[in-house]
């Protein structure tokens, strides 16, 4: 039997630097969510940003309801994300479950575990984005039913767009959602854009629409704001990454929107 060398433990400790990576970014999904992590990893994460996921409990269907049962779940999610360290920003992927809840409820149950965290949704980053855009009469395309679409026009009239078009798909699953094939998008883009509006917004995390951005723009001639690609600049912009990305779309060559 060969005798093990002796361990030496090493007589000085190597200097730390002060975090693995520069920034670092929180971002809470569902369960069930296909589409948020690959969209960040490929927007957002960086040698200089760290994504750092926790998933919260949810099941479909797609219902405002069953959205609203997240709420509880999103102080716990959030404390998991690098306990006791400090987020730049924290992005809940669900745009329909934020419009339900409501952007100051989400907020106050995220920074009860990360306190002065900035705390970005889909649909205030939506806002964000389409105002940077100079966008004031808008189309809003979803995959959601009637009922959960209703919400999301509520929403978006209250911030102060007049919405010209709106068009839901009437899906209950997001699984299936994010099943629907980016090119398909670009089509149904072209069909829910009313000829009077600025820009399109796409709604619903689910959707693999970041990968689609520039080929609707092309197909619709305006712009036009995904959930992730609105989420991921805004999540950038707080990191003080003001790179232009124009393969995600005209929103990421944009700095800071209020």
């Amino acid at each position: 039997m060969k005798l093990l060398p002796e361990i030496k433990v090493h007589q000085k400790r190597p200097a730390l630097d002060a975090r693995p990576l520069e920034r670092r970014v929180g971002l809470i999904i569902l369960a069930t969510d296909h589409t948020s992590e690959p969209d960040f990893r490929r927007m957002v994460a960086s040698e200089r940003i760290g994504v750092y996921v926790a998933r919260i409990p949810y099941a479909n269907p797609t219902t405002p309801e069953n959205l609203r049962k997240m709420q509880p779940a999103l102080t716990a999610g959030a404390a998991l994300i690098l306990p006791d360290e400090p987020l730049d920003a924290i992005c809940y992927s669900c745009t329909s479950a934020s419009v339900v809840i409501g952007d100051a409820e989400i907020e106050a149950a995220i920074q009860a575990a990360k306190p002065g965290v900035p705390v970005v949704t889909p649909p205030m980053a939506g806002v964000r984005g389409l105002r940077a855009l100079g966008a004031r009469k808008i189309s809003i395309l979803t995959p959601y039913t009637v009922e959960t679409s209703r919400p999301m026009a509520a929403y978006f009239a209250a911030q102060g767009f007049d919405i010209a078009s709106f068009t839901c798909l009437g899906f209950e699953d997001d699984r299936e959602m994010a099943r629907i094939a980016p090119a398909k998008l670009v089509d149904l883009a072209r069909e829910a854009t009313e000829a009077s509006a600025d820009a399109l917004f796409v709604s619903c995390t689910a959707l693999r629409a970041a990968l689609a951005v520039t080929c609707m723009e092309k197909a619709i001639g305006r712009p036009v704001v995904t959930s992730n690609q609105a989420t991921a600049w805004n999540c950038l912009r707080l990191c003080g990454d003001d790179t232009q990305r124009p393969e995600f779309g005209r929103l990421m060559t944009l700095p800071p929107g209020q």
